[in-house]
């Protein structure tokens, strides 16, 4: 799996995660989606994500997106 698809993944259970919360506990928690989704169209605008990142020095093979 390339660094993009396990970015696309993360940022989507993060997603998934944050929405479960934010029924479950607290509306609060929706500030983590926009924070994700934030993120997202920052770093497609900039090519650079902290995940991305993070990734590339656990040894994840890379991508078109995050060379």
């Amino acid at each position: 799996m390339t660094i993009d698809r396990m970015v696309m993944a993360f940022a989507g259970a993060m997603i998934l995660v944050s929405l479960a919360l934010a029924v479950w506990l607290s509306h609060w928690f929706l500030l983590l989606t926009a924070f994700v989704g934030l993120n997202l169209l920052q770093s497609a605008f900039t090519g650079f994500c902290p995940v991305a990142n993070l990734m590339r020095r656990l040894g994840a093979r890379p991508g078109s997106a995050f060379p």
